[in-house]
């Protein structure tokens, strides 16, 4: 059984999306939705094209076909940079802080103001605005990381440097979050403490769509589910539905013989 948001509750759609590489199709006909509000998760097998959909979504890839609509603003073909604006803001999987930065500036590099506004906030002599310095604040706290603001990334666990990853994301003030593979390299306390962290996000205004390998962190938080395998989506509804799906347990266990 398939649930169903409410039109005016939808804050990312995606409708038969079609992203095609020479004459692969590493997607092909995905439709998905993400409540305002939600932690939704989006599994399924290696190469099943869960990072190209969030590629997509977010324009660092072109899609051949098909829409995306994010808070009711059609987003198919603006660049990015325009996306991350509007509030749909991305991690990677590859960590990629600046190693000779404290964990603050990592954060102020993502939330301070547009360049131009920058230099003219320089030129007037002033610091960096009262309003990213909150910013910048609000995503440490989330993340339990008010004490190493001042630390270097080199200084941190692989779990810390995780959630500064996260942090940064953060510091944009996005509207939806997309995560990719936030857990990976984590121990189970690691991720269970960044599951906790994750689970304070959308009371802060904050929805997310999660890819993660580790399903016992997708299991425990998220309240809705996508499943892809090789480039479409064979189920979708809550954890239990899915859990328990034919498609799903073929698509990891293999089909029976």
């Amino acid at each position: 059984m398939e649930a169903q948001h409410d039109q005016h509750d939808t804050l990312l759609e995606v409708e038969d999306l079609l992203v095609a590489f020479g004459g692969v199709h590493a997607l092909d006909g995905v439709d998905l939705t993400v409540a305002r509000g939600s932690i939704t998760g989006l599994i399924g097998p290696n190469g099943a094209g869960k990072t190209t959909l969030i590629d997509a979504v977010t324009g660092f890839v072109s899609p051949t076909r098909g829409s995306i609509r994010f808070a009711g603003r059609d987003v198919t073909g603006l660049a990015p940079s325009r996306r991350a604006e509007l509030g749909l803001v991305r991690t990677f999987q590859s960590l990629e802080l600046f190693e000779d930065l404290g964990v603050g500036d990592n954060l102020r590099v993502a939330a301070e103001p547009e360049p131009w506004w920058g230099i003219l906030v320089e030129a007037i002599g002033r610091d960096v605005s009262t309003t990213v310095e909150a910013d910048i604040s609000w995503a440490l706290g989330l993340m339990g990381l008010d004490h190493v603001g001042e630390a270097l990334p080199s200084e941190l666990s692989h779990g810390q440097r995780r959630l500064v990853s996260v942090a940064r994301a953060l510091a944009a003030r996005p509207e939806l979050l997309l995560l990719d593979e936030p857990a990976a390299g984590l121990d189970t306390t690691e991720t269970e403490l960044l599951g906790e962290h994750l689970g304070l996000l959308p009371d802060a205004g904050v929805t997310m769509l999660l890819i993660d390998h580790d399903m016992g962190l997708v299991l425990d938080i998220c309240t809705h589910l996508h499943v892809l395998d090789f480039g479409h989506v064979i189920a979708t509804g809550s954890p239990e539905e899915v859990r328990t799906d034919p498609a799903v347990i073929a698509a990891y266990l293999g089909a029976p013989t």
